[in-house]
């Protein structure tokens, strides 16, 4: 869906406000006709972006939504891997523009899967519990459930992975690792917040935070702060 030049200026002159954050909204449309509704971007760092759920629901309140916009501070005026990935989750057309300088590009879900490994980390879209659930997507044909989670839940008294494994239907091992297992991890925290899939010839794929996901050898490190290993049983 094309935009016009007066949505387009309404959007630029949100994000230019954002500076140096990257802004964000939504188009919804209101009495037949399409407006961009500015949205507050509770995402960490300046390099990626969340829209508040209270603003995304009053816009969804007030006309049916209909696209997700965001801006790239200095660029480009590409859609990232992160972008691409959120995009088929939300299953509507994405807008970025660039600012200061102005540049725009559009996308709609077209089925793009994120390659297992080199998988650049965004959290809640690319990270070490994605990794798993598109593993076992890919692997098995198993859907696993999605769990919303912020950035360093581990440091704000979260426990998400030893309070939701049996609701993705695993249950605690201790015969393991079989291929498939998910092994938890205590990575410089209170709880066990990072998670990997073995994946048979004692190697683990995984995506640590702020790197590339990867396939690792287990042993040394990882099997040193590995606290649980997890079976899927449905």
């Amino acid at each position: 869906m094309m935009i016009d030049q007066s949505i387009k200026n309404a959007i630029y002159a949100h994000v230019i406000t954002e500076l140096p954050r990257e802004g964000c909204g939504v188009l919804h449309v209101v009495d037949g006709q399409t407006l961009f509704h500015a949205c507050r971007n509770i995402a960490e760092g300046t390099d990626n972006f969340a829209i508040h759920p209270e603003d995304y629901a009053a816009a969804e309140s007030m006309g049916e939504i209909v696209g997700i916009v965001h801006s790239h501070p200095n660029g480009p005026a590409e859609f990232s891997q992160a972008d691409r990935v959120a995009c088929e989750a939300s299953g509507l057309p994405w807008y970025l523009v660039t600012c200061p300088e102005e540049a725009w590009a559009y996308m709609e879900p077209s089925g793009y899967i994120a390659p297992l490994v080199g998988r650049v980390w965004a959290h809640g879209v690319l990270d070490c519990y994605s990794i798993i659930r598109d593993w076992y997507k890919q692997e098995r044909g198993i859907t696993l459930p999605d769990f919303e989670r912020h950035d360093d839940w581990w440091h704000k008294g979260g426990n998400l992975y030893v309070e939701n494994f049996s609701k993705a239907g695993f249950e605690r091992v201790f015969d393991g690792p079989q291929v498939g297992d998910v092994l938890l991890m205590q990575v410089l925290a209170k709880v066990p917040n990072h998670a990997a899939v073995y994946i048979g010839d004692n190697k683990i794929l995984h995506h640590l935070h702020g790197r590339l996901s990867c396939r690792d050898v287990i042993g040394g490190y990882w099997s040193k702060n590995t606290t649980h290993i997890l079976r899927y049983v449905g």
